[in-house]
């Protein structure tokens, strides 16, 4: 099966089944250390130790990413639990998520930060403890912030080649997947593979255009779907 002898359905597909479980990975993560990290801890070294790793982990290059996928949750932790050690979307969107997370960390703490201390103070006065504090009144202020962060990670993850080349993405492969244990196509290593590796795409150029068109589509589709979810999340605590 060939890029030009077809649609490019199956790579919309494995893309955002790769974005969507990435972020679904990422997102409690994210918030829990964002949450660690403003609400329940104190400054110290280790705070300020957990923070120089976030910001290395920013300014890491994805090539990275897709080694230590390959080597960590392909090779070791996805076999613990009886996958085989081969490429799948789950080791993938495991992967992006290690990518994306620092984005998440960093927009996450700045959001939670921005909530005005006295919607915190009046809870605490109310009696609720510090969690509960948190997860009724701080958490839900912050929402939007924090899913600004979350759509700069989608539009990261969804356009990454790198970190899908060693652990999930196959240039050819039957049909649709849904399956996390399986390998996927996706739209970015598709085009990556018709560029470089595919001696007959440079007759068929319009299915390297319509596959990076296809890509933009998908993002921004992406990143509208959150958009709107951040909209109604506003609305709401705004009483609208």
């Amino acid at each position: 099966v060939s890029h030009y002898l077809g649609g490019v359905g199956p790579e919309i597909v494995g893309t955002v089944l790769v974005t969507v479980l990435c972020i679904c990975v990422a997102l409690p993560l994210g918030l829990i250390a964002a949450a660690y990290l403003t609400e329940f801890s104190r400054e110290g070294v280790l705070v300020r130790i957990i923070r120089t790793c976030v910001n290395t982990l920013a300014g890491v290059p994805s090539i990275v990413f897709g080694l230590f996928g390959l080597a960590f949750f392909m090779l070791v932790f996805l076999p613990w639990f009886g996958m085989a050690k081969t490429p799948s979307i789950i080791a993938g969107s495991l992967t992006l998520a290690v990518l994306v997370l620092p984005v998440i960390i960093r927009s996450s703490e700045e959001a939670i930060r921005a909530v005005p201390q006295a919607y915190k103070e009046a809870s605490l006065a109310l009696g609720a403890g510090r969690l509960r504090a948190f997860l009724t009144v701080t958490l839900p202020a912050a929402l939007p912030g924090i899913l600004t962060g979350t759509i700069l990670s989608i539009s990261r993850a969804a356009g990454e080649t790198a970190p899908l080349l060693f652990c999930c993405a196959v240039p050819f492969a039957q049909g649709f997947t849904v399956n996390p244990a399986s390998h996927a196509r996706v739209l970015t290593y598709s085009a990556y593979d018709l560029a470089m590796n595919d001696r007959l795409a440079s007759r068929v150029p319009h299915m390297q255009f319509g596959i990076v068109t296809t890509l933009i589509g998908v993002v921004l589709l992406l990143n509208l779907v959150a958009i709107i979810v951040r909209s109604k999340l506003s609305k709401r605590l705004r009483g609208e």
